[in-house]
């Protein structure tokens, strides 16, 4: 692999090695041979990490949008950074000033292929909120509908390429030359990124999503998500419901009492298990900002661009996972993370369950104010990468939704109890997985049904059997009869080899005799048992390829 000499991608180079260098991670640059990009002096100390956890947010802004969302996700990634940096890295944001207003008419009439007066009743030139890769703006339709559009902000998706070209050949180098690559596999945490990145950038994804979750959720009667206008939605505008609302950690205590905030809380916790456990699929970033409690009290879940997608296996150990978790049961959480993960060749088993269930166990003790699931599933990750467990990337966006979840479900309640909440969900959660797969139940119950219906009549026979003297137990392990064939032939090919050896060994003892019989210039016994002994010899070779080749041909044809 060879990093490319474009200016872009060496500023980034520079850019990411003075970083690493600044905060504390030295080591990483020497091992990838960036030193000299980074211009590190000789007589330089890495400062403290604790210290300057804040002000990587800080220089990750400055890095722009792409550098923004990698240091969002990074914050999920609990076995690559302290806990310090994990903190200081979620509550990094991406605002960042407007686009021009003629920008935004230019975007939307190509997009749509109408002008925005005509487009619309109305439409507030002032966004609503910006970000780095679009802003919002309030509108009106011409039916009456308020609705807001999101227009993607002009270049971000070249920029966020030609960021992305400059992060993957970094990620390769340092999966081949670093031992931190090697561990913790920094070409799939990119891969995870890129993913999640792409489906933000297409606004048509988003839409869909929206559509999906909103399918999801409406069983519950508290939750609500905006429904996007498909006419008016491509991929770099975005046009949905608006839903008027406040963050919910507005909120003050006279509010949550009026509001059943316990109820809301309680809802919101079931939806997304029943998202992450039941559908496999769950809005991943439900931080306070993208959840809001409306006029008539609901909570509106907006901003769903990026989701997490779990299979039907992980679910399965993930209910396992969490149960255990919500149980204290820590071997049971170990043995779930071993097999939700892929052990590296340095993973130490015995070390892993040990700090696992120590964790589990103690968290079990501690007070609700202490105490959160999204936490634990964190620290499970560290755990696992310090050890040499490589947990998948859906698991690390699961413990940064429950993570940001438990900071919703305070704020609307603050004693409310999320790992009570898995386990007072739990039966529902197993029923809800038993009807999503009811064909294979079924399958189950006619083959139990069939083997309960002949299940006695076996028994009688076997005890009549018994108690008649006539049971017996016959066992194939092999062919007897192909084995006696095997040794036959063995036996004779031995038997041939020590013949011929024989006569070779006399005929050289013969050539020693004077004689004046005379064949070929040699004594004539002697040569004669010569010939005789490559005759036979030339005859066995043939027999034996030809013996080889039909247990060649019967092979093929059991195949």
């Amino acid at each position: 692999m060879v990093i490319s000499l474009r200016p872009h991608n060496l500023a980034r180079y520079r850019d990411l090695a003075r970083l690493l260098v600044k905060y504390g991670r030295s080591d990483l640059v020497k091992q990838a041979g960036l030193g000299d990009v980074a211009e590190i002096e000789a007589n330089g100390h890495a400062p403290e990490v604790a210290a300057k956890a804040d002000e990587l947010t800080n220089d990750l802004e400055r890095l722009g949008p792409t550098y923004i969302k990698l240091g969002q996700l990074l914050s999920t990634r609990g076995d690559l950074i302290p806990p310090a940096y994990a903190n200081a890295l979620s509550r990094l944001q991406d605002s960042v000033g407007p686009f021009g207003y003629d920008e935004v008419e230019r975007i939307i009439s190509t997009e749509l292929g109408v002008s925005i007066s005509k487009g619309f009743a109305s439409f507030d030139p002032e966004p609503l909120a910006t970000a780095s890769l679009g802003q919002v703006h309030r509108a009106e339709m011409r039916d009456g509908r308020k609705v807001v559009v999101k227009v993607q902000r002009p270049g971000i998706k070249e920029r966020i390429a030609a960021d992305m070209e400059a992060l993957a050949e970094l990620a390769e180098f340092a999966d081949e030359h670093t031992e931190a690559g090697r561990q913790y596999g920094f070409g799939e945490l990119l891969e995870q990124f890129r993913r999640s990145l792409l489906g933000e950038l297409d606004y048509r994804r988003e839409a869909a999503n929206l559509l999906e979750l909103g399918r999801i959720l409406e069983p519950y009667d508290r939750l609500l998500v905006p429904e996007p206008i498909d006419d008016y939605t491509t991929s770099t505008v975005l046009t949905m419901q608006f839903v008027p609302g406040r963050k919910v950690t507005d909120l003050g205590p006279l509010a949550r009492l009026e509001l059943e905030a316990g109820r809301l809380a309680d809802q919101l916790f079931k939806a997304y298990l029943d998202q992450i456990l039941v559908e496999g699929f769950f809005h991943a970033d439900p931080h306070p900002g993208n959840v809001l409690l409306t006029d008539d009290g609901r909570l509106a879940l907006i901003d769903v661009g990026m989701i997490a997608r779990v299979t039907k296996p992980m679910r399965s150990l993930l209910v396992k996972l969490l149960l255990a978790l919500s149980d204290g049961n820590g071997r049971a959480a170990a043995d779930a993370a071993i097999a939700l993960g892929r052990p590296l060749d340095n993973f130490n088993q015995a070390g892993f369950c040990s700090q696992a269930s120590d964790l589990v166990e103690r968290s079990h003790g501690l007070s609700l104010d202490q105490l959160d699931a999204g936490s634990m599933v964190m620290e499970l990750m560290r755990i696992s990468g310090d050890n040499g467990l490589r947990l998948p990337p859906e698991l690390s966006m699961l413990g940064k939704a429950l993570l940001n979840l438990d900071q919703v479900a305070h704020a609307l309640d603050p004693d409310f109890d999320p790992v009570g909440a898995i386990n007072a969900h739990s039966n529902t959660i197993m029923q809800a997985q038993m009807r999503s797969s009811t064909g294979n139940t079924f399958s189950a119950l006619l083959e139990t049904r069939d083997f309960l219906e002949q299940l006695p009549a076996r028994v009688n026979k076997v005890m009549d059997t018994v108690s008649d003297g006539n049971f017996r137990l016959k066992v194939e392990a092999f062919d007897e009869q192909e084995l006696m064939r095997g040794f036959q032939k063995l036996a004779n090919r031995l038997t041939m080899g020590l013949v011929l050896a024989a006569l070779i060994i006399g005929a050289a003892m013969l050539m020693r005799v004077p004689t004046s019989s005379r064949l070929l210039g040699y004594p004539a016994v002697a040569i004669v048992c010569f010939l005789a002994a490559a005759a036979s010899g030339f005859a066995l070779l043939i027999s034996i390829l030809r013996a080889d080749r039909r247990v060649n041909a019967r092979e093929r044809r059991r195949r």
